[in-house]
């Protein structure tokens, strides 16, 4: 169990008012600040900054968030690009701390914030299994034991003992998947994961996404696919300009974002 929380707020938040929910957040809000001109050069930057002359502009990715996401759900954040969507799982993954606001994770976390994210473009698809299962916190002596397993459901063929560079999109889709749920997680953070790769590769990940729901693994699934939300998620988010537009029941979520 472990608490994140803005730099200026009060830490001490107590268990969530749900004895399931896995994930709390309270006021959460996020700011970018972002120079108003361009500057060409770091030199230039740090000069003009030393100086006081450089200029920002406050930029809300997120603003005052409430929620709370319970055990063994498949829950769904939908939202148009630029919403506030990525930022949000960046901040439940631990990847980013709240400007302001609290977050309460229960459990470890396996985020995929981006297809074949920690892979290295010029190892062979084999080396990054190891790679990625070791950023992921597994010994290489628990990632040979899933070798098998990752290999099998990833489907790359002799294509494996090739450098990565040498993937398609959807060949590196399948590896990246294969490996991040090679180990059942305790809260799984999946963004835009299903929207590559062919209908028998999605319907693979869908399967293993419902025996982890099953199991009691949360899954947070950010999507623009609303027929897979209606599909797997019980609950949704809809995110507009970094606020919470909608939250409930997910065929009802969806019908709002679609009529908004």
């Amino acid at each position: 169990m472990s608490l994140l929380t803005a730099p200026d707020t009060q830490t001490g938040l107590g268990l969530p008012a749900s004895p399931d929910a896995v994930i709390r957040l309270e006021n959460v809000s996020v700011r970018y600040r972002v120079p108003t001109e361009r500057i060409g050069t770091f030199k230039e930057y740090a000069i003009r900054h030393i100086q006081g002359r450089v200029r920002y502009q406050d930029f809300w990715a997120l603003r005052g968030i409430n929620l709370d996401i319970q055990q063994g759900e498949i829950f769904g954040i939908i939202g148009r690009n630029g919403a506030g969507k990525s930022t949000l799982l960046k901040v439940i993954s631990r990847v980013l701390a709240p400007t302001q606001g609290r977050v309460w994770i229960k459990g470890r976390v396996s985020p995929l914030l981006e297809l074949g994210a920690g892979f290295h473009p010029e190892l062979t698809g084999r080396e990054n299994i190891f790679l990625n299962g070791s950023l992921l916190g597994h010994k290489r002596c628990e990632i040979d034991l899933k070798l098998d397993e990752i290999l099998d459901f990833a489907e790359i063929g002799a294509f494996i003992d090739t450098p990565l560079r040498t993937y398609s999109s959807g060949m590196a889709a399948r590896l990246g998947f294969a490996v991040a749920t090679a180990w059942q997680p305790e809260t799984l953070i999946l963004d835009e994961v299903l929207a590559v790769g062919d209908e028998a590769f999605q319907a693979k990940c869908q399967a293993r996404m419902e025996t982890f729901r099953n199991n009691g693994t949360t899954t947070l699934l950010v999507t623009h696919n609303m027929d897979v939300v209606r599909l797997l998620c019980r609950r949704a988010a809809w995110l507009d300009h970094g606020s919470l537009r909608a939250l409930g029941a997910a065929d009802e979520v969806v019908k709002a974002y679609q009529a908004g």
